[in-house]
């Protein structure tokens, strides 16, 4: 498969590229000069605004599901609302510690991850009231939490960290569910982990560049998927209109599920 277009960024770096709800505009960190969120078009390569405020690496960067709202989490222990139209900032959270954050599928909620030990979460028309739900859980000591997703059916939160465990979380309860292992990490960096679209399924990748597959209701390990990826998988996602996987270290793979009789 060859790229359609290749769009650089030479002066600023690009990292955590997200694309918006218009398929020509996307979002991205940086990773030279500062730490500047950078709204780009995809159809010229030009800068369509910025949005400043961070002072340390963006590490969380995620699209709201149903309008141009988006949160960024960073090493300077913030989380920032923002809206596309607007450069300014439209909400800011101090925190204790690195944190991590994701939105519901609804969009109406949005989910804080605080020293790999806490979930807080937060009615986003009234994030400034504070949290209306906190769930504790036991600290991760030998590894930080660097990612955390809900399930497409809004039932789970699933922990992503720079070790060898992925955790899975009721987001009702938040009493656990599942500590999923078994894949490699051994440099100790963040490796995404996500749902299949039925919620059934957790998919991550590893240091060893297989791909694994754990069952979400029972925690059994159902897969190992080998694509002769050449270094750790570190992004691990779905399509959310088809049944696509796609896998990346330096290149990236596509898979399909293979259909019975083929």
């Amino acid at each position: 498969m060859w790229p359609k277009r290749t769009l650089n960024s030479k002066k600023y770096g690009v990292d955590l590229i997200k694309f918006t709800h218009a398929s020509n505009t996307a979002v991205h960190g940086s990773n030279k000069v500062d730490d500047t969120i950078r709204y780009l078009s995809l159809h010229d390569n030009k800068y369509i605004r910025y949005f400043t405020g961070h002072t340390k690496k963006v590490t969380t960067l995620v699209m709201s599901p149903i309008d141009d709202t988006f949160l960024s989490a960073s090493l300077d222990k913030t989380i920032r609302i923002w809206d596309l139209r607007s450069a300014n900032c439209q909400g800011l959270m101090h925190l204790s510690s690195r944190p991590v954050a994701a939105f519901d599928p609804e969009g109406l909620i949005f989910a804080a991850g605080i020293n790999s030990e806490m979930i807080k979460l937060y009615d986003l028309r009234s994030f400034d009231k504070g949290p209306f739900n906190t769930f504790r859980l036991p600290q991760d000591r030998d590894c930080e939490w660097t990612g955390m997703k809900f399930s497409p059916d809004g039932k789970m939160i699933l922990i992503s960290t720079n070790g060898q465990v992925i955790r899975l979380v009721d987001s009702f309860q938040g009493q656990p569910l599942q500590t999923f292992m078994g894949h490699t990490n051994m440099k100790n960096i963040p490796l995404e982990a996500s749902f299949s679209p039925d919620s059934q399924f957790v998919f991550s990748g590893s240091t060893d560049g297989w791909i694994h597959v754990w069952n979400a209701e029972n925690g059994t390990k159902t897969a190992n998927l080998n694509c002769d990826h050449t270094g750790p998988v570190q992004a691990v996602q779905f399509n959310p209109k088809f049944m696509m996987l796609a896998s990346a270290c330096s290149n990236m793979a596509f898979w399909l599920p293979s259909i019975e009789g083929d």
